[in-house]
């Protein structure tokens, strides 16, 4: 049986995606940074399959060199899925840029070395945003990089695959590249693993914040995402292509709505009242975490998903599945 390495192994989609291929009959071998991590991410796995000596560990980190070939050796395929985190947007628009696009290159020139066939990497819808409200964005657009309005981890993230692709186009041998553009991630959280942007509906089933802000997301499943990935590594159509990977767009008073209806008492916290606009910048410097999102209020973000769908097989579930499921894990967790 083929052997996958999937990079960021204590991830939220990275945990997903090492349930799908073991689902499938793929060997797995994860990366962390710190072998501290190995109980709880195999603690996670196992609340789904049971995964035994099918899956293994290697230590790397995306910032440095040590580490890479050893975690490659052996592999068919790499699903780099590893990121750094933006939960909070630093100052310095340039803070993220290296450890994305430093450790996309890392993984790709031990990829191509060992001559794996495929590298399917996560990139962010924001890669392929057409500016303006209502603009429907394709796998043809490429984000400016240099926009102003973009945060620091949007930023890493196109400044990332925009690398991979260029590093790809003179690599030599036959590895190829394909990238997974998806949207806002949410679903169930597994047991012990990182969650993401899960926080979002974290915070919004404590009440925080007590106003709603007036901007949206394109939501996907977790699992769908996932399950992307792994049909990325066959399906004759992915490699040189981008695959935009999103859902619905909902607002976020939409997202509250689905959540305090479904919920019942468990959703009593969830804000409804919507932050007036004009108060997001101000608030924004005193409120580091707004600072990724000011850019947004008020703009409708819509992504066509065609190619994925018919090229992967991609098949976004309910919206309302997705959100409910994310927020009953969560809540299930605190108990």
């Amino acid at each position: 049986m083929k052997k996958v390495l999937v990079t960021g192994g204590s991830g939220f989609v990275a945990g997903w995606a090492i349930i799908e291929l073991l689902r499938q009959g793929y060997d797995v071998r994860a990366t962390l940074r710190s072998t501290s991590r190995e109980v709880s991410v195999r603690r996670g796995i196992a609340s789904q399959i049971a995964a035994d000596e099918r899956l293994e560990f290697a230590i790397a980190d995306l910032t440095r060199d040590a580490g890479w070939d050893a975690a490659v050796a052996g592999c068919d395929h790499v699903l780099h899925i590893a990121s750094p985190l933006g939960r909070e947007a630093p100052k310095d628009r340039n803070a993220l840029v290296e450890p994305a696009r430093g450790g996309a290159l890392r993984v790709l020139k031990a990829a191509v070395a060992a001559g794996v066939e495929r590298v399917i990497m996560t990139s962010a819808a924001v890669a392929a945003r057409k500016r303006g409200s209502n603009a429907v964005s394709t796998e043809d657009v490429w984000a400016d990089p240099e926009d102003p309005l973009l945060d620091p981890y949007r930023r890493s993230k196109i400044l990332a695959e925009r690398a991979a692709w260029d590093f790809m186009r003179e690599a030599p041998g036959r590895t190829s590249l394909t990238t997974i553009l998806p949207g806002g991630v949410f679903g169930p959280i597994l047991p012990g693993g990182e969650q993401g942007s899960v926080w979002v509906i974290r915070n919004m089933l404590e009440g925080k914040p007590p106003r709603l802000l007036n901007l949206g997301l394109s939501i996907v499943d977790v699992r769908d995402l996932a399950a992307a990935h792994v049909a990325a590594l066959t399906a004759p159509g992915a490699p040189g292509e981008r695959f935009l990977c999103t859902g619905p767009f909902l607002w976020m008073s939409q997202i509250a709505k689905l959540l305090r209806d479904g919920l019942g008492p468990d959703g009593k916290q969830v804000p409804t009242k919507v932050l007036p606009d004009r108060l997001v910048w101000p608030l924004s410097i005193v409120m580091p975490r707004l600072r990724m999102f000011r850019n947004d209020i008020g703009q409708r973000r819509h992504a066509d998903n065609g190619k994925a769908m018919s090229v992967l097989g991609f098949e976004p579930r309910p919206s309302a599945d997705t959100l409910l499921e994310c927020a009953r894990s969560l809540i299930a967790e605190q108990r």
